[in-house]
């Protein structure tokens, strides 16, 4: 049985087929939907429901409370409708969604960026015509059916580069991966694969971008690869010639973690609306840390306690982007002007 979907306030719809959930409807439909991690772990995607019946499948609680449910919100990636359905959606716009597509990709090339994080580069087809929004993520599609999600960490004018060793432009993004010991794709990237070799990916995903209209003051906030986003983001402010304030505020365990610190620090030479803060929790007395201690979402209330004039953009560790959204709405910030990509695990999913 079919069933249809209605977007508030813009009025759009789309059909969702039996036991397809509304997100996956809703990205097959070209809609653009808010939503992260797609499997029930991180809350991105949880909007109002005005009319119908869904059903839930596994998602956590964190994600969607039972309080939350009783009063009418829902998760898209893991509700499938029983009706026709109403939802209340405010970030639904043309120009947010961008088509998906499957692709073979070539492995570029790897670079330790620290101990335990890779840069690594992708070489895509040259005639796909990948499109996506700075801060979106594209999946890796692994034997088995598993999937790993990583956010491009190069903004898309960026998208055609000299290949290494030189050559003819070419399309290529980059990543920032994390070891996770024990992981099963992380541990190949840190281990066996090799340059040349071929993967395949889909995307891109995610509703993670710039909000250009706002003149707000912007506020970046990463923990750890968490970077990789906000790095686009910032690709892509300098670009377009976009002189709004914005503050980055970078945390990590140890200072090693902030394993792009010195390209941060050059480009605010490039541009003068930027302001960086690091911030590291656990330094050690051999680390020889000056800087900025402690959690870095409190980092900023401690520079920022009214918050309700601004707009957040935070990527990172689930315990991060949960704990900014919750002190952030105390401290005044609108729901509608905190926009985050929680970098949720194997491990964080499975809890659903």
């Amino acid at each position: 049985m079919t069933f249809t979907i209605t977007i508030q306030p813009s009025g759009r719809d789309f059909s969702v087929e039996s036991g397809e959930t509304i997100l996956a409807a809703g990205i097959r439909a070209g809609i653009g939907l808010p939503y992260g991690c797609k499997d029930g772990a991180c809350g991105s995607c949880k909007c109002k429901k005005l009319g119908g019946q869904v059903t839930h499948g596994p998602h956590q609680a964190k994600a969607l409370s039972d309080e939350e449910e009783a009063a009418g919100y829902v998760l898209t990636c893991c509700a499938t409708p029983a009706s026709d359905v109403v939802l209340e959606s405010r970030q639904v716009t043309l120009a947010d969604a961008l088509p998906v597509r499957k692709m073979p990709v070539r492995i570029a090339a790897l670079e330790a960026l620290s101990h335990d994080v890779m840069r690594v580069v992708l070489q895509l087809p040259a005639n796909d015509g990948l499109q996506y929004h700075a801060g979106q993520y594209i999946e890796f599609l692994l034997p088995g059916g598993a999937r790993r999600a990583y956010s491009m960490a190069t903004a898309p004018h960026r998208l055609l580069q000299p290949p290494p060793g030189g050559g003819n432009p070419v399309p290529m993004v980059e990543l920032h991966i994390r070891h996770m010991p024990g992981g099963q794709f992380t541990d190949r990237v840190f281990g066996s694969m090799k340059e040349k070799e071929i993967q395949r990916v889909e995307g891109p995903f995610g509703s993670f971008h710039l909000r250009e209209s706002s003149e707000k003051p912007m506020i970046l906030l990463a923990s750890g690869t968490g970077f990789a986003p906000i790095k686009a983001l910032i690709e892509h402010m300098h670009y377009r010639g976009i002189a709004r304030s914005v503050t980055l505020y970078w945390g990590g365990r140890r200072p090693a973690d902030l394993y792009l610190d010195r390209w941060v620090r050059e480009q605010l030479a490039a541009m003068p609306s930027l302001r960086y803060v690091p911030v590291v929790s656990d330094a050690l007395p051999e680390d020889g840390w000056s800087g900025r201690t402690g959690f870095v979402h409190r980092a900023v209330l401690d520079d920022i306690p009214d918050l309700s004039g601004h707009q957040v953009y935070a990527c990172g560790a689930p315990i991060v982007v949960e704990s900014a959204r919750r002190d952030y709405a105390a401290a005044g910030l609108p729901d509608d002007e905190f926009f985050a990509d929680a970098f949720t695990s194997e491990a964080d999913k499975a809890r659903a």
